[in-house]
C-alpha cells in the first residue's frame, strides 16, 4: 500500500471524528443538564458504570475520570453483574449503562433491576430512541446519529470516541459544580508526575523550631551564631509582635562584615533587607522557583493565606530542585 494512501486513510479516520465530536457539542442541552443534576444529588449513594464491548472500555474511562475529579464511581462488569454482583447496587444508587445500541443483552438485567427499584437512578447513553435502555431511563442521553470511521460502517471508532468524549464532558462539569481545585486533585493522585507538578511551596517548606527566626533588634554577633545553628544560610527578622520585617542571608552577613570594621555590635534592623519576597503555603513549587530566578534569589518566606506578615515557612531552592518538579 503506497504510503499517501496511508496518510490519507489516517485523515479520513481523524476527520469522521471530528465530525463525531461537532454532532455530539450540537446535542448538549436539557438532558445533559438532567443527568448532571441526578449525578449530583446522589449524596449517599454510589454512581455505578456499566457497558459491554468498546462501550464497556469507555465506560472504564468515564469511572476512572469520574473518581479522580472528586464524584466516586465503579464500573460493574455487566455480565458478572447477572451472576451475583447485582448485589453491589443499592438504593440511592445511580446507575449508568452506555449502549450504542441501546438494546445489549448483558445490560438488560440490570435495567430491569433498576427498574424494580424507585431508590436507583437510571441513567441511559445511547444512539436509539426506540431501544429498551432509552425507554427505561430515568434520564437518558440520545447520542447523535454517528457515521463510523471503519469500512461498512461496523467497526466502533467515531461512536466511541464521542462516548468518552461525554464522559469527560460530564466529569469536569461535577468538577466545576463542585469547586474540585488542583489542591484536591493532587489529594487523589499522590504519586506519579501530576503529584510532583502540583506540589506546593507548603508541602516542601521548613517549619516550626527548624526556622532560623531573630528580633530585629539582636546584633550581628548573636546572629551569626543563630545562622551557623540553624545551618539554612539565612534568617527570618521579625518585630516584638511575630511579623516579619527583614530577611538575610549568609551571603548578606559576609558583605556586611566587609563594609563595617565593627560590625558585631549593629542591630539587624539596621542592616537588613526589608520587605522579604513572600508567597502563599499554596504557591505551586513550580511557580516559586520561576519567581526565585526571576528575583535572583534562593530562598522564599512562605505565609498563610491573606497574612503575609507572618511567616510560617522558608523554602530554599535546592528544596524545590530535588523534588523534581521540572
Amino acid at each position: 500500500m503506497q504510503k499517501k494512501k496511508i496518510e490519507k486513510i489516517a485523515k479520513d479516520v481523524i476527520q469522521y471524528e471530528i465530525e463525531s465530536l461537532k454532532k455530539l457539542k450540537n446535542t448538549i442541552s436539557k438532558s445533559f443538564l438532567k443527568l448532571i443534576k441526578i449525578i449530583l444529588n446522589c449524596k449517599d449513594g454510589k454512581i455505578i458504570i456499566s457497558g459491554v464491548g468498546k462501550s464497556g472500555i469507555i465506560g472504564k474511562k468515564w469511572s476512572a475520570t469520574l473518581s479522580s475529579t472528586g464524584t466516586p464511581s465503579f464500573f460493574l462488569d455487566a455480565s458478572s453483574a447477572s451472576h451475583g454482583d447485582m448485589g453491589q447496587i443499592t438504593s440511592g444508587d445511580v446507575v449508568i449503562l452506555i449502549s450504542n445500541s441501546g438494546q445489549s443483552e448483558e445490560l438488560k438485567n440490570i435495567i430491569q433491576y433498576t427498574s424494580r427499584n424507585k431508590n436507583i437512578k437510571l441513567i441511559g447513553i445511547t444512539s436509539k430512541k426506540d431501544s429498551i435502555l432509552y425507554k427505561n431511563s430515568d434520564a437518558a442521553f440520545l447520542m447523535p446519529n454517528i457515521k463510523e470511521a471503519g469500512p461498512e460502517n461496523i467497526v466502533p471508532t467515531s461512536s466511541t470516541t464521542a462516548q468518552l468524549a461525554l464522559g469527560d464532558a460530564i466529569a469536569i462539569a461535577c468538577m466545576k459544580y463542585k469547586n474540585f481545585t488542583k489542591f484536591d486533585f493532587k489529594k487523589f493522585h499522590p504519586s506519579g508526575s501530576l503529584s510532583i507538578k502540583l506540589k506546593t511551596v507548603g508541602d516542601l517548606m521548613i517549619t516550626g523550631k527548624k526556622l532560623p527566626v531573630v528580633n530585629e533588634n539582636v546584633n550581628m554577633k548573636n546572629a551569626i551564631k543563630i545562622i551557623n545553628n540553624k545551618k539554612l544560610g539565612a534568617l527570618i527578622i521579625v518585630k516584638k509582635n511575630g511579623d516579619t520585617v527583614g530577611f538575610l542571608t549568609d551571603g548578606d552577613l559576609k558583605r556586611i562584615a566587609q563594609k563595617y570594621s565593627d560590625f558585631t555590635n549593629l542591630e539587624l534592623k539596621k542592616v537588613m533587607k526589608k520587605n522579604p519576597v513572600s508567597v502563599d503555603e499554596n504557591t505551586l513549587a513550580a511557580s516559586a522557583l520561576s519567581l526565585m530566578n526571576s528575583k535572583k534569589i534562593t530562598s522564599l518566606c512562605i505565609h498563610k493565606k491573606n497574612k503575609s506578615h507572618k511567616t510560617v515557612g522558608l523554602v530554599h531552592m535546592h528544596d524545590i530542585l530535588n523534588s523534581n518538579i521540572n
